[in-house]
């Protein structure tokens, strides 16, 4: 048994240079050294197009130490699949180049956007490239919509993908909602997948959108995942898996929202790690990013 206690407000949402005009969305972390993490998140220009920034953050202190200059990608080329936004949603850590899952974005007209994931692979000096100009992951004939947010983990010889999948967009009078939630994909490479079609994690509920999985690996063995649902509003909640495919959630929230402030609306789009023997979230609060980054710390045992 234990909880999630919030240690705070980080920042809020950034501004960088003539580009970034706010937004801190989507955390992605990396150990850098001491306590200090480089968080990769989502920044918005001036045409609310995302694309990603880094910030340097001591997590013992609670502050920012360092932030990117400019943007660690460029939009995609126009008509490209990330023309509109590039968001990074996970790093998975290899010996010649971290790899870096990112989301596309285009703009629609009967639907406001069409998400895809693409990869960027981090070269000897540290910069990010971007290895296609397509997407690794995108809509097909049996997920006809679209597809966003992964968590990508290498166990052996096997990459395991746990993925959002849109199912469809219903119309409301303040526009088409979409509904998208968690489903389970394999490669040998960590660029083509297998997709089956199997949903890890499906609705509950009143639930509609189901996003950014966020996955350890337990110290019993088993798999762990965290991720953001929304009904009324985003809060956080928690699945575990013996196999990494079938998943047991908790039946109440591990963090929600606070009473005041600039989490008060909603928690959404975790990214859990370990440091120093214990277990650390990052995670946005209002706006889906905008009101910037929170910390909150495991008070309890790792499974």
């Amino acid at each position: 048994m234990g909880q999630w206690r919030k240690l705070g407000q980080i920042c809020g949402g950034l501004t960088i240079g003539n580009w970034a005009g706010g937004f801190a969305a989507v955390p992605t972390a990396v150990h850098l050294s001491g306590d200090v993490y480089r968080v990769y998140v989502s920044a918005r220009d001036d045409k609310q197009r995302s694309r990603p920034a880094w910030i340097d953050v001591d997590i013992k202190a609670l502050k920012v130490t360092n932030e990117c200059a400019q943007p660690v990608l460029p939009l995609g080329d126009l008509g490209a699949f990330d023309d509109s936004g590039v968001m990074p949603t996970w790093i998975t850590p290899r010996r010649d180049g971290d790899l870096m899952y990112y989301i596309g974005w285009n703009r629609g007209v009967t639907v406001p956007f069409r998400n895809s994931v693409g990869l960027a692979k981090q070269d000897e000096r540290g910069t990010w490239n971007k290895l296609y100009q397509g997407p690794i992951l995108d809509r097909t004939r049996d997920e006809p919509h679209f597809v966003a947010s992964c968590a990508v983990m290498e166990d052996g010889d096997l990459f395991h993908n746990w993925y959002l999948s849109c199912t469809g967009w219903s119309a409301a009078e303040s526009g088409p909602t979409h509904h998208y939630h968690i489903k389970y994909a394999t490669s040998r490479d960590g660029v083509d997948w297998q997709r089956s079609g199997h949903v890890a994690i499906d609705f509950v509920g009143d639930e509609y959108a189901i996003s950014r999985p966020s996955v350890l690996r337990g110290h019993d063995g088993s798999w762990h995942m965290w991720f953001s649902t929304r009904g009324d509003h985003y809060q956080i909640f928690k699945a575990t898996s013996r196999n990494g495919s079938d998943w047991a959630r908790t039946p109440d929230p591990v963090l929600t929202t606070s009473q005041s402030g600039w989490d008060a609306e909603m928690v959404c789009y975790p990214f859990v790690f370990e440091h120093a023997g214990k277990r650390f979230m990052f995670f946005n609060g209002n706006g889906y990013g905008q009101s910037g980054l929170g910390l909150a710390v495991w008070e309890g045992d790792l499974e």
